[in-house]
């Protein structure tokens, strides 16, 4: 839904004077054309998938081809309504580019610049679903199209302008609030004298205040947690996930790790099975579960494969997590943003491991 309500705004901010609320049908259209590339992930294996989901319909290249070819034919289709092949070229653009660079500010990671053989993009500063984004949106669309008349175009313009704009004021925030927390995350491992080769920090679901961190120590990864409202003296706890390289020894050139290990960017976790490896990608929360030991709490990696060579058929399969009370942990997730740790932070355990029980994790508070 938030491609469509971007792509109906973006529609009528190029083409409503001429289409009026054809222009947000056209947009919602064109702003979900990328994700076409959905229809045909069921026809691929789950590791050609990984690589399409977000690839080729994302990138640059087929942008610009899709605006070069489709601009004329829709230019000739809206003669009438005198739209130039100009104007038409980059309305198509500007449709996929906003859906592209929507993508983009998730951790997901987004293929532009294929087919060069680069890093996925991925900015961090909302999370995958976030309505604060869509919500003046969707509200600016409802107005807009109760506006029909020739006199109302002025009045168009401003409420569509306004729902541009305090959606783009909401990414300027994300982008703002990003640069607090990875300061104040800085200044925590600096503190530690803690040296790591790479870190991250991304929103926490539905919001911008509480963010999660994750650090690579070269052997280990370390997961916090940090609101924004914390001063820039509070810790950090932090859980250390082994990274567990030598689960995945000899199976560095199957096909299924190879698609794990590119989609994640090498933020994944393994652990040896009897089958072959588990492999979890810690960029996306750990789906949290409380009460099966009492002052205990299991994460279970949202994104996690078994990577099996020996099997038949597909031998690359995704784990899913156990059902959890999503209301308990949106509320203990509330809680831990305005300042009560212990809402959220317990002994930890990394569950949901293929073959294995759950794992006592260490802390570093």
């Amino acid at each position: 839904m938030t491609h469509a309500v971007l792509g109906a705004a973006v529609g009528e901010a190029l083409l409503g004077r001429r289409l009026g609320n054809r222009a947000l049908a056209w947009g919602a259209l064109f702003g979900s054309l990328p994700d076409v590339d959905v229809l045909v992930s069921p026809l691929l294996g789950n590791a050609w998938e990984l690589w399409w989901h977000r690839g080729p319909t994302h990138s640059v290249v087929v942008m610009v081809l899709a605006a070069w070819f489709l601009g004329p034919r829709l230019a000739k289709f809206w003669k009438k309504e005198k739209v130039t092949r100009a104007l038409a070229g980059w309305f198509v653009l500007a449709e996929l580019g906003g859906h592209v660079l929507l993508d983009c500010f998730s951790v997901y990671g987004t293929g532009v610049w294929w087919p060069l053989p680069v890093a996925r993009v991925g900015f961090g500063n909302l999370f995958i679903i976030d309505p604060w984004f869509a919500l003046p949106l969707v509200v600016s669309l409802v107005m807009l199209w109760r506006l029909r008349t020739k006199k109302e175009q002025a009045r168009r313009r401003r409420i569509g302008a306004w729902g541009l704009g305090l959606a783009g004021g909401y990414v300027v925030l994300s982008f703002a609030l990003k640069f607090w927390v990875s300061r104040g995350i800085g200044e925590d491992l600096a503190r530690r004298g803690v040296v790591c080769e790479r870190r991250m920090e991304s929103p926490t679901p539905f919001n911008l205040i509480l963010w999660r961190a994750v650090v690579d120590r070269g052997d280990a990864f370390w997961v916090g947690y940090r609101s924004v409202f914390e001063g820039k003296d509070s810790r950090v706890r932090w859980t250390v996930y082994p990274k567990g390289r030598e689960a995945v020894a000899g199976l560095e050139k199957d096909g299924g790790f190879r698609a794990v290990d590119g989609f994640s960017g090498g933020w994944w976790i393994a652990r040896r099975h009897v089958k072959g490896a588990w492999m979890g990608d810690l960029r996306f929360g750990e789906a949290r579960v409380w009460g099966e030991r009492k002052g205990m709490v299991d994460g279970y990696c949202a994104f996690a494969w078994d990577v099996m060579p020996g099997e038949p058929g597909e031998k690359l399969r995704r784990c899913r997590f156990p059902r959890q009370d999503a209301g308990e942990s949106l509320w203990r997730m509330c809680k831990r943003a305005f300042g009560n740790r212990e809402a959220w932070e317990a002994n930890p355990r990394l569950a949901g491991v293929t073959g294995s029980l759950p794992e006592f994790l260490a802390v570093e508070e």
